[in-house]
């Protein structure tokens, strides 16, 4: 059997070009023209003998021999840049100071700072997941060199702009559980909401929706945390306002005309000196890379 010998550069074409669902606009992310990144993915075709995209609708979808190709091919390019990662920051030693927003704590901890650990063994990380406001109090207070948190909290001159979510109306799974809180708002009888307790840009963005609608509305439940206000939301209790990351198996996306659209949100990695200390400034390059694969 003939060996192949894959480049990694056109793995990254074709994985890139694959999770943002255009190869056009993956050029443009990757810096090359349409017609090289069609040369790539033609070239890795010819090395394999068989096609990994076709045509549907106007798009390109995988085969089912890309389909396969396509977890190959995220696993080699994950171990290629984390040897590069740890060969060049060998050295790296020292601590970082980190605040995650809750919805983010889950993948960020596990994934993203897992791989830190693992390339920078010398880096201590001390992590906290938390609300905005607590985030920001910890950052401009010195007690923590990076956040990631909504904006919408504290003023603070050095920040970089991640992206930006659509805030979505959220219920039970459970349609026996959901059905009550949603023929509240249809008969205008007062809807039933489970919040953060205040101050909570969510919490605000939800009541102001309702309020301009003339839709009226109760506090339900209130939690401090976010564990709790899913499990009231899971409970039947009322409805809520998240963007749709972290979303447990428990709850779901409301589409319904019932309830009014809601604003995006925007989400921002927080430092807390312009210039960052070498550990932490990997920690901050590692965390936006992280996120904008998460959002291709």
């Amino acid at each position: 059997m003939r060996r192949i010998t894959f480049d990694l550069d056109v793995l990254r074409t074709f994985v890139t070009g694959v999770d943002m669902g255009s190869f056009a606009r993956a050029a443009d992310k990757l810096g090359r023209s349409t017609s090289a990144v069609s040369a790539q993915l033609k070239k890795l075709e010819d090395q394999l003998g068989t096609p990994v995209l076709r045509k549907e609708g106007r798009g390109m979808v995988t085969t089912a021999a890309g389909e396969s190709l396509l977890g190959y091919a995220r696993r080699l390019l994950e171990l290629n840049d984390e040897a590069a990662t740890a060969v060049r920051g060998a050295d790296l030693a020292g601590s970082v100071r980190l605040g995650i927003q809750q919805d983010f704590g889950e993948h960020v901890l596990t994934e993203v700072l897992g791989r830190f650990v693992r390339v920078h063994p010398r880096v201590r990380i001390e992590a906290r997941a938390a609300r905005n406001t607590e985030l920001m109090e910890l950052l401009n207070s010195g007690r923590l060199d990076l956040a990631l948190a909504w904006e919408g909290g504290a003023a603070t001159p050095h920040a970089v702009d991640v992206g930006r979510l659509a805030m979505r109306w959220i219920g039970a799974a459970d349609d026996a559980r959901l059905a009550p809180a949603l023929a509240h708002a249809g008969v205008r009888e007062p809807l039933p909401l489970v919040v953060m307790d205040a101050p909570c840009v969510m919490r605000s963005a939800a009541t102001h929706a309702l309020d301009q609608a003339g839709i009226p509305w109760r506090i339900a439940f209130t939690s401090p945390g976010l564990s709790g206000v899913w499990a009231a939301v899971a409970a039947g209790l009322g409805v809520t306002v998240r963007t749709a990351v972290g979303l447990p198996p428990s709850l779901r996306l409301l589409e319904t005309a019932a309830l009014p659209p809601l604003p995006d949100i925007g989400l921002r990695l927080y430092r807390a000196e312009a210039a960052l200390h070498p550990p932490a400034q990997r920690l901050h390059d590692i965390v936006l890379q992280a996120l904008d694969l998460a959002a291709a």
